[in-house]
């Protein structure tokens, strides 16, 4: 029976972990969590991120992973399963990853554009990285590339792994994408620790400034672990659907947890000892990953080559959480509503496409046909791209994340969601009162921390 007709299973253990890790895999681990390690002082920062992963990622990860399994359902009716009045949980994880993948795609888009740049014309990118990265946005006009070509390509990509299902598509996928994205980080490393200079970047990350233990260091590591492990979203409930129940939920969710924390602190040593070798200030995010990390590539030995495989890398971790972000919607329409596998995904993947443009387009103001007003006029609108980010990174990821917690902790209750954790009757939760206190108070805690420094004082973690 195909998988449209029956619901989905992974066709290994292996499969399964290298998927979820794929989709926590993502920009976040590579161009967030260098400068982030970088300003919460090197080491200590690492050590400070390592501990939360493993006291409030993993708790969170077990739990969502619990819950796809005991119900096999998609994200609401997983939910809905448990208590019909807590599937507005289900409701805000499934809006969190569909306003995600409407500029996430736009993103990948670009690093494919950048990828195409730094092999046909490196040097246009090198004489002003700043604004290249404009013009990629429209700055000089309409961005075609940037918009609609980049981002179509990315999207018809994600798409098409989709429309082969769960164990033909995203699982065969992720068993060529992760073992790649290895190799290139691999590849990046050993140019990057070899750089006349790279050793005082070593240094710093293997360092452990005290001076830089504070509260905004703690919410910079619990944010950037949080959101890196794509926690309240409709992934790892989707995907722990489709888990057997023989299958050992915490060791796997261990697995993941430690190869996407591997992954992120990798991409620290590859960019920070790169940037103290050239002299580039460390940061985060697009304008770092697009603009600054030219002036790394200019000025390092075969820097193009380099720059190449760079973005070859970020592509591979854009396509490996897009498809994850997709499917878990894909997973909700088509249960809920009864609609073919492949026209879902045709359907969903164009309404993101067609929105994400949009998010690309707000990115900078400019004076076309009246549509644009640059702000020299003294008008200017509201970002798309400010308010998309705003609405999934400050409101409904950690929101929904934290009455996740309480579902788990109080109303499923976490002696029963343990039951579902021990399920495959060979392994005994010997950490289940542990398991338990941290996802009923800690991890609540931790998640309510990061809703008021966003929504009261202004600071984004994520």
């Amino acid at each position: 029976m195909s998988e449209n007709n029956q619901r989905a299973q992974w066709g290994s253990n292996l499969g399964f972990i290298l998927s979820a890790a794929g989709s926590a895999v993502g920009l976040g681990n590579i161009w967030k969590f260098p400068g982030r390690a970088y300003n919460g002082g090197g080491g200590m920062f690492l050590i400070v991120y390592i501990l939360i992963v493993a006291f409030i990622g993993m708790p969170v990860m077990i739990s969502e992973l619990a819950l796809g399994r005991k119900t096999h359902k998609n994200v609401v009716g997983a939910y809905r399963m448990i208590s019909k009045r807590w599937s507005i949980v289900g409701y805000l994880a499934f809006l969190s990853s569909f306003i995600i993948l409407c500029y996430y795609a736009q993103v990948g888009g670009w690093v494919l554009e950048y990828f195409i740049s730094y092999i046909v014309n490196s040097s246009a990118v090198y004489a002003d990285p700043l604004n290249y990265f404009y013009g990629v946005l429209g700055a000089n006009g309409f961005p075609l590339m940037g918009s609609v070509i980049c981002p179509g390509i990315f999207m018809f990509f994600t798409m098409f792994v989709l429309t082969k299902g769960v164990s033909g598509g995203i699982e065969k996928f992720n068993k060529i994408a992760m073992p790649m994205l290895v190799v290139l980080l691999i590849i990046l490393l050993i140019r990057s620790v070899t750089l006349p200079g790279a050793g005082e970047g070593i240094h710093y990350l293997l360092s452990f400034d005290t001076s830089k233990f504070n509260a905004s260091m703690l919410l910079s590591a619990l944010g950037q672990a949080f959101y890196s492990l794509s926690l309240g979203l409709a992934i790892m409930v989707t995907y722990g659907s489709y888990v057997s129940k023989k299958e050992n939920i915490v060791k796997n969710a261990g697995y993941i947890c430690f190869f996407d924390t591997f992954i992120a602190i990798i991409a620290g040593f590859i960019i920070i000892p790169a940037v103290f070798a050239t002299g580039v200030e460390p940061g985060m995010g697009g304008g770092f990953a697009f603009a600054s990390l030219a002036g790394v590539f200019e000025h390092m030995p075969a820097g193009t080559v380099f720059g190449i495989v760079f973005y070859l890398l970020l592509l591979f971790a854009a396509l490996t959480s897009s498809v994850s972000l997709l499917e878990g919607g894909v997973a909700f329409v088509t249960e809920e509503f009864h609609t073919s596998r492949n026209k879902t995904v045709i359907v969903m993947g164009l309404i993101m496409f067609i929105i994400g443009i949009f998010y690309t387009l707000s990115q900078v103001h400019m004076p076309l046909k009246g549509v644009w007003i640059d702000a020299a006029q003294g008008l200017t609108f509201p970002s798309l791209g400010d308010c998309m980010e705003f609405i999934t990174d400050r409101l409904t990821i950690p929101v929904g994340a934290f009455f996740s917690c309480i579902f788990v902790g109080w109303i499923w209750k976490a002696k029963e969601a343990s039951k579902e954790v021990k399920s495959d009757g060979l392994y005994k939760f010997r950490l289940e009162k542990i398991w338990s206190f941290l996802i009923k108070f800690v991890c609540p805690a931790a998640i309510l921390m990061i809703i008021l420094y966003g929504m009261f004082f202004g600071i984004s973690v994520s």
